[in-house]
This record gives C-alpha cells, sequence and structure tokens, in this order.
C-alpha cells in the first residue's frame, strides 16, 4: 500500500483529516451518478471532468481536499490544482472519510 500510496500523491490521512478540521474543502470528483448513491456530507461535486470548466466555483483562498473511488481521479484533478495555485491534496477514496 505504501507504493500505492506515493505514486497517487496521498498524504497520511491524519494530516489530511487535520487540513479538514481546519475547514479545508472536500471536494469529491466522482461522477454526479456515483456521488448520488453516497458521499460525505458537506462535500462538494465537481466531476474530475468538468473541472477544467468550473474551477471557479472554487476560491483559492481555501485548502482543497480531493477524493474520488481510489486516488487516481482526485490524483489528477489535484495535479492541475496546484497548477492553477490551489493549495490542494489528494485525499484518496472518499469512503474512507465516512
Amino acid at each position: 500500500m505504501g507504493i500505492l500510496r506515493r505514486l497517487l500523491g496521498l498524504p497520511d490521512k491524519s494530516f489530511i483529516r487535520d487540513k479538514l478540521n481546519k475547514g479545508a474543502i472536500l471536494l469529491d470528483v466522482r461522477t454526479r451518478e456515483e456521488y448520488h448513491y453516497g458521499h460525505i456530507e458537506g462535500s462538494i461535486n465537481i466531476p474530475a471532468s468538468e473541472i477544467h470548466n468550473k474551477i471557479d466555483r472554487l476560491d483559492k483562498d481555501n485548502v482543497i481536499i480531493a477524493v474520488c473511488e481510489s486516488g487516481a481521479r482526485s490524483a489528477q484533478v489535484v495535479r492541475y490544482l496546484k497548477s492553477k495555485g490551489f493549495e490542494s491534496y489528494n485525499g484518496g477514496g472518499w469512503s474512507s472519510f465516512r
């Protein structure tokens, strides 16, 4: 699991939880259908395929924790957000935050 965490750029869960406790936004990048069938209360859903068109919904003053099903899509979104100047982290699979 350590190799997968490094490949996906997944920080330690305690680091992520600390950021969330300090007000970070939880961005769920799964499809609308996936989100509809289960998500973390208070999370924002912007599918990974739409992030380029909807980035204006996000505030650069907020830390963003991106999640998806496995961590792969959220890793892509985090790379994109960082390239646009956002402080963002890959939270991995959304279900680990239930």
